[in-house]
């Protein structure tokens, strides 16, 4: 009754244009999804090669993380290999270094490619990429299981390793060393469980002991002539105390009876001993103190040792040396003084006839000041020693030393004086 009546009061003309607007919002709805689908990221095709493509078609699915996010465009065989080409939807990243594992979901279901590593950052693969069959992996196949299990199985039967029954001796004899043993082999596996994780905290470390082990060891083989000396030397050291054995074993008896009686003479002298290492101490210090004067007197003792031996006269059994006299002068003259012609004047500035006047006023004898009364008997206008010429030189009988500076002599000792 409503819907008569709603006809009623609606106009045809007016139903036809709804109708016609709601076909085009229907239009318009559908152009805008087909817009907002063309319009999104495009989708990417890549090139895996794998060693074989059993179960994989073209229409299968390739997923990431279990989803699937493409499909299988086509597998075609190239040479060795399986080229498979797939496209992912746009929006999907994949890691730049991911690779293709085939993927048995089920014995009988249709098989799919994973992408692995699912991407978390970094660079991705852009489209054409090409995956090598280095980054590729496919499942074992059922009878290549088989084959392999009934290989392993003919090895060890009858026929193989237990032929003579030495696998079943080899059961045996594991059953009889087990028995009772299950719980320290429990324990052994639990501890080497926990070794294993400490190795996997310290990996680095140990991984650096593997690389400086790898280092050595070429190091031994760069520098094997020396390895081979050195174990020569080694053998030949071996050998020598192989044939002293029972020398080395009497010393080795010998000091421990030594050692005992070490031992012994420390207990009754622990008292002295531990004095005279104070007294030691004490010693020590000062020789650290005065460690600049020793290192000085090391350094000059070796020459002064030299000096005294190249001063000895061993026909004369003296010990020579030189000096100039004349440093005793304090004006630089010799036998005179200043206004004055000669040094006979016991005042005079003459140090001999000074040094004489000094010993008879302190009572001490000065055997300088005999040269004081040589001075006077010679006279005023005559010193007691003068130079000695070159020429006059060459006649004195040879000086113990070479001559430094001027030489003096005497008049009564000059060359033709007659002395």
């Amino acid at each position: 009754m409503l819907e008569s009546l709603r006809h009623r009061l609606i106009p045809a003309t007016t139903r036809a244009r709804i109708t016609v607007l709601a076909a085009i919002a229907v239009v318009i709805a559908i152009i805008s999804v087909a817009l907002v689908v063309t319009s999104g990221p495009p989708s990417k095709q890549i090139t895996a090669y794998f060693s074989q493509a059993i179960g994989v078609y073209p229409g299968s699915t390739v997923r990431i993380l279990g989803l699937q996010v493409g499909t299988i465009d086509s597998v075609q065989p190239e040479g060795k290999s399986v080229k498979v080409t797939m496209t992912v939807n746009g929006g999907v990243p994949v890691a730049a270094n991911a690779s293709a594992v085939v993927v048995s979901a089920s014995v009988v279901a249709d098989r799919y490619i994973q992408l692995t590593p699912p991407y978390t950052k970094g660079a991705q693969m852009a489209s054409g990429a090409v995956i090598p069959e280095r980054r590729t992996a496919v499942p074992v196949e059922v009878d290549e299981l088989y084959s392999t299990l009934e290989k392993l199985a003919n090895d060890l039967g009858p026929n193989g390793v237990n032929k003579h029954g030495a696998l079943s001796d080899v059961i045996n004899v594991g059953a009889a060393n087990l028995a009772g043993n299950g719980a320290d082999y429990n324990q052994m596996i639990t501890q080497l469980g926990q070794a294993t994780r400490t190795l996997s905290g310290s990996r680095g470390n140990f991984f650096a002991t593997v690389n400086n082990l790898e280092q050595f060891t070429k190091m031994l083989d760069q520098e094997n002539g020396q390895v081979q000396l050195a174990q020569q030397q080694l053998s030949q050291v071996f050998g020598f105390l192989s044939g002293d054995r029972t020398e080395l074993s009497g010393a080795l008896s010998d000091l421990a009876t030594a050692l005992g009686q070490v031992k012994s003479f420390i207990a009754s002298n622990r008292g002295l001993l531990t004095s005279n290492v104070t007294k030691l101490a004490s010693i020590t210090k000062i020789l650290v103190t005065e460690r600049k004067s020793l290192a000085q007197a090391i350094d000059v003792l070796p020459l002064a040792a030299d000096n005294v031996i190249g001063a000895y006269d061993p026909q004369a059994h003296t010990l020579d040396g030189r000096g100039d006299i004349r440093e005793l002068e304090p004006d630089g003259t010799f036998g005179t003084t200043a206004g004055t012609s000669s040094g006979t004047s016991a005042s005079g500035g003459n140090i001999f006839c000074q040094a004489a006047s000094s010993a008879t006023g302190s009572g001490k004898q000065n055997p300088l000041g005999s040269l004081c009364d040589q001075e006077k008997q010679t006279g005023s206008s005559v010193p007691a020693l003068s130079p000695v010429s070159a020429g006059e030189q060459a006649s004195l009988p040879p000086l113990p030393l070479p001559a430094a500076g001027q030489v003096y002599g005497s008049a009564g000792h000059r060359p033709g004086t007659g002395g």
